[in-house]
């Protein structure tokens, strides 16, 4: 069963666990089971730890060696709070619209997001870069946001197609407009650094829609991250 992820309330259970109630297209939803959100970070971090532990031991790690013996529990942390901290819903950033005071009505452009993700298939990095655009209705958003709204979505195991909707639907819905572009390119570590262990590939994938489906503007808008 899948569980949307698009943070809309969260309230607190009698386990002093809080729980969320979420919306998102089920289409473009990460996988997620049912009781994804069952468990504290906390205690995530203890019993992936101890998972991975056993995984070192198969592979015939000593954990007792002073250089392995922490890592374990580091893998859980950054697991939880860094590389995958976009599956907790509570992490999603908060984002404020201000008034177009100055009247603003061209295109708005944010080249060169720094992109790190996982790729859900062998849990290796996804390195690249997100360019997104907009264009303003009657407000605007500050600038960091589209960072954070891009970072939100790649701390999670994607494909870099759900991950491109994804940011893409979400700066529809908090930018209230449908006037948006998405465009990453990426290299996948999994090409890079095994199987075909192919070094020169990227991989683009892009997202268009409402007036960048025009021809001209989506030109205008690939000119601009392209210069």
């Amino acid at each position: 069963m899948k569980l949307p992820v698009t943070l809309s309330n969260s309230t607190t259970n009698g386990n002093g666990h809080k729980s969320v109630s979420t919306r998102v297209n089920p289409a473009i939803s990460s996988p997620l089971h049912a009781n994804a959100f069952l468990l504290s970070d906390d205690e995530k971090v203890v019993l992936i730890a101890e998972k991975f532990a056993e995984i070192m031991e198969i592979m015939g790690l000593d954990l007792k060696d002073d250089s392995l013996s922490g890592t374990p529990e580091r893998v859980a942390k950054m697991y939880i709070h860094e590389t995958f901290q976009g599956l907790n819903p509570l992490n999603k950033p908060d984002i404020t619209l201000f008034e177009n005071n100055y009247a603003y009505g061209e295109m708005l452009v944010e080249r060169n997001i720094t992109l790190h993700s996982t790729c859900e298939h062998h849990f290796v990095p996804i390195l690249g870069v997100c360019h997104v655009a907009y264009f303003a209705t009657g407000k605007v958003v500050g600038l960091s946001k589209l960072n954070r709204i891009v970072k939100y979505y790649a701390k999670r195991p994607q494909v870099q197609e759900r991950l491109t909707e994804q940011i893409a639907a979400e700066l529809k819905r908090s930018l209230q407009t449908e006037d948006v572009a998405v465009y990453i390119d990426a290299e996948h570590l999994c090409v890079k650094t095994r199987g075909i262990e192919d070094c020169a590939s990227s991989t683009v994938t892009s997202h268009y829609s409402g007036r960048f489906k025009d021809a001209g503007v989506r030109s205008e808008f690939l000119s601009a991250i392209r210069s």
